[in-house]
């Protein structure tokens, strides 16, 4: 039975919430046009590469600049502005931000477009580290090489597009400048030994975003990575989730900073034991 493997192909799909497996399995069942859920059961023991394909269903990674506008418009005007204030009056001019499940980048050069919007060419203002992070290497290579459709674009403005982009044939690729403050690499968020991204070196992070992750897993799940979370955040620091994890995050007696801006402050959430 599909529901009851723990491992394939070296995978744990356990952690994986009932119902997002559901999904999984019945787009795949319709792919391979599979007359039921036994059959499909049998032809995933006897064809490996359905068990990749499979597996490669279980890791979305869409994604699109300024995903959650609502969300990003607090973090230009409130959030971004409160800690560059912060910074600068502890003379600490270095806001870190980790962008924990970044898939091919577009979050992160998100926030760093906000970050040197912000700037607005005084580079004495403050210093800025993204650590953006992926379980999938395949993403990370995407993330780096910096190139896009133009549909992944829709949230943009003309002047940032401008800005911050080159044309090349149908895609767009990020221009050098922007990618400076960015390091991209793999990282697991259920790895028990690592505590933080390597290139963190420490944590203490003013700004997590992670965001549209958290309903794919089991609640078990759900904490291990809002426990690594919020052991990564600095003491004044804000995690950013999705907009349809908000209600998760009620069940953990999260408080929103704004109604509906899936934005959190780390004075007010309690400690996961």
């Amino acid at each position: 039975d599909v529901y009851k493997r723990q491992n394939l192909c070296n995978s744990n799909i356990s952690k994986f919430d009932v119902s997002f497996l559901n999904k999984a399995i019945h787009y795949r069942i319709n792919e391979t046009k599979s007359p039921s859920i036994e059959e499909y059961s049998n032809y995933l023991d006897q064809n490996k590469n359905e068990s990749v394909e499979f597996l490669n269903s279980l890791r979305n990674s869409y994604s699109i600049f300024f995903r959650n506008t609502f969300t990003f418009s607090i973090l230009e005007n409130v959030i971004l502005p409160n800690l560059i204030q912060k910074k600068q009056g502890n003379k600490s001019k270095e806001i870190r931000i980790w962008s924990s499940a970044c898939a091919s980048g577009q979050e992160a050069y998100s926030l760093a477009i906000l970050l040197e919007e912000l700037k607005n060419g005084d580079n004495e203002k403050f210093n800025y580290r993204i650590i953006a992070t992926d379980l999938c290497e395949s993403q990370i290579k995407l993330a780096k090489k910096g190139q896009y459709p133009k549909e992944a674009l829709c949230n943009l403005k003309l002047i940032q597009l401008k800005k911050w982009f080159t044309k090349n044939g149908d895609l767009y690729t990020i221009k050098p400048a922007l990618r400076k403050h960015i390091t991209f690499s793999e990282f697991d968020l259920f790895n028990e030994k690592l505590n933080s991204p390597e290139f963190s070196i420490f944590g203490d992070f003013d700004l997590i975003i992670c965001a549209n992750l958290l309903f794919y897993y089991t609640n078990k799940y759900r904490e291990k990575i809002l426990k690594k979370v919020i052991n990564n955040m600095a003491k004044e620091g804000y995690i950013v989730t999705g907009e349809v994890e908000r209600e998760i995050l009620k069940n953990y007696n999260f408080q929103e900073m704004f109604p509906k801006s899936a934005i959190y402050s780390r004075n007010n959430i309690e400690i996961i034991k």
